[in-house]
């Protein structure tokens, strides 16, 4: 995992704030949709702050309905992170509540796509995984302070063998 560069450092800060945060936060994931389809699946607007995503396909919690999302993913070898911070808000993202309902689920990365089972982490793994995202975007740090008392889950997806 690299360190963002200066342009991406500054992208960050941008997307901190709170009022850019309450903008993107409900349309950040329709706009990458956009372009990754526009881009045939190559591009998303979320890279250029040097995020890797992860096109996260399950079934969704009630509808039992596929559902396919964009999402930033830290990626540790075969496994992958998603941080359920869904931008600093009070509620979970719609996507953490189908892993938990439905943890088979299927990921397109950097135009491979695989199985995956989900998982939530705890303890020692918990705080691994948030590092690792902290290191990536500082973000997290306030989306959490923001969050509280909502804990900010850390789903894992492990390949499915």
């Amino acid at each position: 995992m690299r360190k963002p560069n200066f342009f991406q450092r500054f992208i960050h800060r941008i997307v901190m704030w709170r009022p850019v945060t309450a903008f993107f936060a409900p349309r950040l994931h329709r706009i990458d949709e956009f372009v990754l389809r526009w881009s045939g699946n190559r591009f998303a607007i979320s890279q250029l702050a040097g995020w890797t995503i992860v096109q996260l396909t399950t079934l969704g919690a009630k509808s039992n309905l596929p559902r396919t999302i964009p999402l930033i993913g830290v990626v540790d070898g075969e496994k992958i992170a998603l941080i359920a911070s869904s931008f600093g808000r009070a509620h979970h993202p719609a996507w953490y509540y189908n892993l938990k309902a439905h943890p088979e689920c299927e990921v397109s990365l950097n135009g491979k796509v695989g199985k995956y089972l989900a998982r939530e982490t705890a303890g020692e793994e918990y705080q691994r995984y948030w590092q690792m995202a902290v290191s990536m975007y500082g973000g997290y740090e306030k989306y959490k302070e923001r969050a509280a008392p909502r804990h900010i889950p850390v789903m894992l997806l492990e390949p499915k063998q």
